[in-house]
């Protein structure tokens, strides 16, 4: 078994996914994006208080109807995400399909959000953070551990677990991320990439030896390695 995971905001997409999706809530009234973007500034530090900003960031969804959300998200895909995917991460996906890899996006942001940006990938698998369903309508709470930091190992994990595996399978796992907040699964992948890193996982990287990415526009430059 080979895998290749894909951290999402930052990494894959230029840009971060819950604050264009603030952005976009806000221009219909329905989110403050000042506030998203004071939590994502606590994320960045190290200190973001997770659950804190899931409790915000999942109240719309149990607040609007469901058609208007899916109206919301698919306008969001369109107008919001796709001008953010460049070509050499889309690329990057397809030389690990093409090597017979098993994709997988990993991100802390919730599945609602970001399962039709696996799609237009073409990632097969989506470990995201998953809002609570009751009845067919979100709650705005979280089922299970919120995929992130450590979670982030627990709920891959989990995956694994239910199709009967375990991570030793793995003969290699490549896991991309630009985020310190990441270093959990970063240290246990076998090919650990830094893409457009911060500064600590930057200094991380520089000091184990890890490769450095830059996914930039049409192409992907390696920085170090």
């Amino acid at each position: 078994m080979r895998l290749a995971l894909f951290d999402l905001d930052n990494t894959l997409l230029d840009g971060d996914s819950d604050i264009e999706w603030s952005e976009l809530l806000a221009r219909h009234g329905a989110m403050d994006a000042a506030r998203t973007r004071a939590f994502h500034v606590e994320y960045h530090r190290g200190t973001l208080d997770i659950d804190a900003f899931l409790r915000f960031q999942l109240e719309p969804l149990a607040r609007e109807p469901m058609q208007r959300l899916l109206e919301w998200r698919r306008e969001f895909l369109g107008h919001y995400i796709r001008p953010r995917i460049s070509q050499a991460a889309r690329d990057l996906v397809r030389e690990h399909e093409s090597a017979g890899h098993e994709t997988v996006m990993i991100t802390a942001t919730n599945r609602f959000i970001v399962e039709p940006i696996a799609e237009e990938f073409g990632i097969r698998h989506l470990i995201a953070t998953e809002p609570e369903i009751v009845g067919g309508c979100f709650t705005g709470r979280v089922a299970g551990v919120p995929c992130f930091r450590e979670g982030k190992v627990t709920r891959f994990d989990e995956w694994l677990h239910a199709r009967g595996r375990v991570f030793a399978d793995a003969r290699e796992v490549w896991f991309y991320s630009d985020s310190h907040n990441d270093l959990p699964l970063l240290s246990q992948a076998t090919h650990p990439v830094c893409v457009g890193p911060d500064p600590k996982l930057a200094a991380h990287a520089v000091k184990h030896g890890w490769p450095i990415l830059e996914l930039n526009g049409d192409r992907a430059l390696l920085e170090s390695g």
